[in-house]
Parts: structure tokens; C-alpha cells; sequence
């Protein structure tokens, strides 16, 4: 396979990293810069130059996106896209990802423990927002800050106040307020993710009094064995921004995993070098995966036929699919076919007859669409607050 490594510098350690994994594996990589791209948009034949020549066929595209150049950076990986070339993450995922309130409002719907957020635009709004976030220390986060850029602790209103007027004036930077969750203070988890797995994970202690814990800011690494809980909230976190190669940082909360960022081009360096695995080679893998066994969207294939589609089953303890096999579940009977079974962060695919349902469980089946409909979780009404003035 021909793949791109699209990156703004060939001597980076990740850029390196996969250059050398790909052609471990037989593979022709090539380093491209980013702003060297002209994209030309015509009906039917999307086109992208590279030094002003048209740029030859690619199978797989790895997406090393700056943050100062997420604009024009998506806007190449979106060409990539429309000429057919597999992407190891979409422009969407990038995009979104980019996004801190962006990404937030997305996470929000899903099972992810996030910190209680606010994004405030005038000064009258900090103190009612720091009061709804428990009162100080609070943290003052920019929208697009990387490595620890642009995330400020403030201990007090006052500080809180200065920082927000001052960031937000003729600069003009947006700014988030965000509970900051002392327990974890100076310590957070990085995930990796590759395709439907954590493939490394390392706890990152900062130095000091320091509370952001980035390895760029002096922080060190720690290996650490994670537990489920936190796998399935770094897996299913970059599954919601369609990323399939992300860095998840976590915070280590008194109920859990609190997730703070999904980063669509992680670094590889500190990671590999304090866990000595070869996370390049994952990527790899994920390619070949994709790229010589390509996905069948099955949603589509799978519902041509009138009155046949394909749905999520949620299995409650009151379901009555609870604690039954596969097989004693009777649903080949009503004309459904289970073909997953998700587990917390396991995927069991095309699961045995004796396999058991078990709470919790999410069942991918395919069947008759009226008989599916009776299994779907009846929607709960919100009880409306009363309105304070």
C-alpha cells in the first residue's frame, strides 16, 4: 500500500514513528506538509496538487493535524475523502474534536463522566457560572489550547474574573469555566485508541506544584494497568467523535473516570518510551484492516429489504431478554438476528445460542422493523424545572 503521512515536520518523533512502521510492514509511506496541498472542487472529480502537481494515488491517509492549521488541515483531509482514500480519522472527527465546548456538548449525551462545564461571554455571568460549578478553585480553559496552553487554575472569583476579562477583551479569545476535581489534582490518564481498542495507556504526574500534568510542560509518565471502566470510557469517547486513532486524557475522580480532552493527533513519543509498545504499529494494522478488508456500512446493506432494518437493543434487568441465552431468548423465532452483543467495552461479535444476555448488554440485531420497534426503551418524560428569578 501507498500511504500519506500528512505532517508539518518529517523529524517529529510520531511522523518518524509511523514512517518506520509502515515500511517495517512492507509498506511505501511518504511524509506530505500540509499547507503544501492546492485542492481544486469539480463536479464528479475532486482533486488535490502537491507543489503544484497533481498528487498521485494513495490508499490510506494518517492525518497529523496541527491545531494552527485545523481549518486547512480538515479542508485536505475532507478532499482526501470526497477522491475515495481512506482516512485513519475523518475531518469531522478532527474538527469536532478541535472544538473543547464543541466536543463537550457531543460527549454530553453519551454514558462519559465529563466535568460540569460553562462557557460564559460577558463578566455579569462569571459568579453566577462559578456558583453553579460548586464555587473556586475552577479551571479556565481556551476553546482551542493544546499541551496544556491556554488552561489556567484559578483559586479564587477574583482571579477567575481577571483571567475571563482579560482573555475575552481585544483578543477576543472564548473561554470555558470547568470544575476542577481536586483528587486528581497534577495527575490525569492517557489512553491510546486505535480502531475499537486502548492499545497503551500511561498515568502522567506533573512536577511540583504544577497542576496540568503534560509531558511538554515537564510532567513525567507513569506505566499503568487500567481498569475496564476507564477502557470503555476512552474507546467509546473517540468511537462518538469518529476518531479511530485518539488520545483520551481522564482524570482519576472519586466515581470514576472524568474525561477532559479527545486529541485526534495524539504524540507518540512519551507513551512509547515509557510503555515500549510500538503504537505505530497498531496504526498500521488499522490500516491494513481497513483498507484490504474495507468496512460495509450494514446499516445500509442491511435494510434494502422493505420492512427489515437494523437496531441497538438496550437490555434493562426489567427486560425480558435479561438473564436468558441467545437461544431461550426466542428472538430467532420472531425473525431477529442478534449479530453483536456489546459488553461494556468488549464487542462479542455473532454470538453463540448459549451465550447470556446479561443487564447492560447492547444487542446489534437485524429483523423484521415492527418487531424491533418493541424492543426499544420507552422514551422518559424530563420533569420541567420550575423557573427561578
Amino acid at each position: 500500500m501507498r500511504i500519506a503521512i500528512l505532517s508539518r515536520g518529517k523529524k517529529l518523533y510520531s511522523t518518524k514513528r509511523l514512517v518506520e512502521a509502515a515500511e517495517k510492514r512492507g509498506h511505501k509511506a511518504r511524509v506530505l506538509d500540509t499547507m503544501d496541498f492546492s485542492i481544486e472542487v469539480e463536479r464528479g472529480e475532486p482533486r488535490l496538487y502537491y507543489r503544484n502537481k497533481e498528487l498521485s494515488h494513495y490508499d490510506a491517509v494518517i492525518p497529523r493535524i496541527g491545531a494552527s492549521i485545523t481549518f486547512f488541515g480538515t479542508a485536505v483531509v475532507r478532499q482526501f475523502e470526497q477522491m475515495g482514500v481512506f482516512c485513519v480519522n475523518p475531518s469531522h472527527g478532527i474538527s469536532v474534536s478541535r472544538d473543547k465546548l464543541r466536543a463537550l456538548q457531543v460527549l454530553s449525551r453519551h454514558q462519559v463522566g465529563i466535568p460540569k462545564t460553562m462557557f460564559v461571554r460577558h463578566s455579569r455571568e462569571i459568579l453566577p457560572a462559578i456558583e453553579r460549578l460548586g464555587g473556586t478553585p475552577v479551571v479556565v480553559k481556551l476553546l482551542e489550547g493544546t499541551q496544556g496552553v491556554g488552561v489556567i487554575l484559578a483559586d479564587t472569583t477574583k482571579v477567575a474574573e481577571a483571567i475571563i476579562e482579560t482573555l475575552s477583551g481585544p483578543a477576543k479569545m472564548m473561554v470555558l469555566l470547568q470544575q476542577f476535581v481536586k483528587e486528581s489534582r497534577g495527575r490525569d490518564i492517557r489512553a491510546l485508541v486505535v480502531g475499537n481498542h486502548v492499545v497503551a495507556a500511561m498515568r502522567r504526574v506533573a512536577e511540583g506544584d504544577e497542576f496540568r500534568s503534560n509531558i511538554h510542560r515537564g510532567g513525567r509518565a507513569e506505566i499503568v494497568k487500567l481498569d475496564p471502566e476507564y477502557e470503555r470510557v476512552a474507546v467509546h469517547a473517540a468511537q462518538v467523535m469518529g476518531l479511530r486513532f485518539a488520545g483520551v486524557d481522564m482524570l482519576e475522580g472519586e466515581k470514576g473516570p472524568v474525561l477532559m480532552e479527545v486529541n485526534s493527533s495524539p504524540g507518540l513519543e512519551g507513551i512509547e518510551t515509557s510503555t515500549e509498545i510500538d503504537v505505530s504499529d497498531h496504526v498500521i494494522k488499522l490500516i491494513e484492516d481497513e483498507v484490504l478488508f474495507p468496512e460495509i456500512d450494514i446499516r445500509q446493506r442491511l435494510t434494502l429489504q422493505s420492512g427489515y432494518g437494523v437496531m441497538e437493543v438496550p437490555v434493562d434487568p426489567r427486560s425480558e431478554l435479561c438473564g436468558k441465552t441467545v437461544s431461550s431468548s426466542a428472538l430467532r423465532d420472531r425473525d431477529i438476528m442478534v449479530l453483536t452483543i456489546q459488553r461494556e467495552s468488549v464487542t462479542i461479535p455473532n454470538p453463540k445460542g448459549s451465550r447470556e444476555i446479561l443487564a447492560g448488554d447492547v444487542l446489534l440485531c437485524f429483523g423484521k422493523t415492527l418487531t424491533l420497534k418493541g424492543f426499544a426503551p420507552p422514551k422518559t418524560e424530563k420533569k420541567k424545572k420550575k423557573k427561578k428569578q
